[in-house]
């Protein structure tokens, strides 16, 4: 074999380490018989939060379609959320993926972030088209037209409560596409869910289990749900025979464990992503504020009840599973840290409306 012999436009090619037919069948070039040419070379920047990386995924879906044979590339906070059955090559954004991409080059290169660091690697990627978001001026500027309008929702609140499109809308709209529905994508540990699976059964038996995410972070604390509501609300759900479970981060551990142990509702502790997913996983169907969870519910499948106030519910793709829940009263704080109300409106969300929302959705 010579240096000459090697496929480097080839889908399998990794660079400098063997690729996946050289390393599990033993394939080499120039004769391989899994040589695929790269259609198109399409980098995606989508650093964080996670749930944005999550309903970002639905990109993957139409580019594999619009380009068979395609070679993704994904830039990100969190790579250990992403697919790597259907994305290429997923970096961490870090110094290292930063010099690896100035010396590369793409087809097609798509920014969703509208931080300074995103927009600023995005301006420097050597890219045939590019759509979302770049550096003009020393300031965030749209890459073409078609983000002019995701650009105004961020920046006037008067905008972005008139919008009328999801997210996934706005960005297939941000790359010249129109959104059918394509489905989140998230990497699933498919060990950690048979673990899962056994433990959750053993305890449920054949009760459905309800998994109730009871926190959504620090940064919005106008979105949260009285602690007692929770508490009334397992007791209904225990009365009728369903099974709920107590899921967050560590920020509501403490919460749960009051929970948990006024009502004897499980609660599995605090663990780490994989886990998380897994034991979300064996739901039959997800409560939850807007936060990470509806996400990861989303992308799994579930059925999903969600309580919202301070954002736009039009952004919100449930793809007909679940419905949302808004207090009646309205909210006063859009986009909002404080409320000026003495009791916020998530008060006004009472606990048999979302009772009857889980019986209306659960199998």
């Amino acid at each position: 074999m010579d240096i000459s012999d090697i496929r480097y436009d080839c889908v399998h090619f990794k660079g400098q380490i063997p690729c996946t037919p050289n390393k599990k069948e033993g394939k080499t070039c120039p004769d391989c018989d899994r040589y695929v040419r790269a259609s198109k070379r399409i980098l995606i920047i989508k650093l964080g939060a996670i749930g944005d990386v999550i309903r970002t995924t639905p990109l993957v879906t139409r580019f594999r379609k619009l380009y068979p044979g395609c070679h993704i590339t994904w830039i990100t906070d969190h790579p250990e959320i992403l697919p790597r059955d259907v994305i290429n090559e997923i970096w961490k954004f870090d110094f290292r993926s930063v010099i690896r991409m100035k010396h590369s080059s793409f087809d097609i290169s798509v920014n969703l972030d509208k931080e300074p660091e995103a927009c600023g690697l995005h301006s420097e990627t050597l890219s045939g088209e590019k759509f979302g978001f770049t550096v003009m001026n020393g300031h965030i500027s749209p890459c073409t037209p078609a983000a002019e309008h995701k650009l105004l929702t961020g920046f006037f609140d008067s905008v972005s409560r008139k919008n009328p499109k999801s997210y996934p809308e706005e960005i297939f709209e941000i790359c010249h596409l129109e959104y059918k529905k394509e489905p989140y994508l998230i990497e699933k540990p498919a060990e950690l869910s048979k673990k899962w699976k056994s433990v959750i059964r053993s305890r449920a038996g054949n009760r459905k289990v309800i998994g109730i995410n009871t926190g959504c972070g620090s940064r919005w604390p106008t979105r949260l749900w009285p602690e007692e509501y929770y508490r009334e609300l397992i007791g209904l759900l225990q009365a009728k025979e369903l099974f709920p479970v107590l899921m967050g981060g560590p920020e509501e551990d403490g919460k749960n464990l009051r929970l948990s142990g006024e009502t004897g509702a499980w609660y599995p502790g605090v663990y780490g992503l994989k886990e998380f997913i897994s034991i979300l996983g064996n739901t039959d169907l997800v409560f939850s504020l807007v936060t990470m969870t509806m996400h990861l519910a989303i992308a799994l499948e579930k059925p999903l009840i969600l309580l919202n106030n301070i954002f736009n519910r039009n952004e919100f793709e449930l793809f007909g599973r679940g419905e949302i829940i808004e207090p009646e009263t309205g909210c006063d704080c859009y986009f909002g840290t404080e409320c000026k109300r003495e009791k916020h409106c998530m008060y006004d969300i009472k606990t048999t409306t979302v009772y009857n929302a889980i019986l209306r959705h659960i199998d």
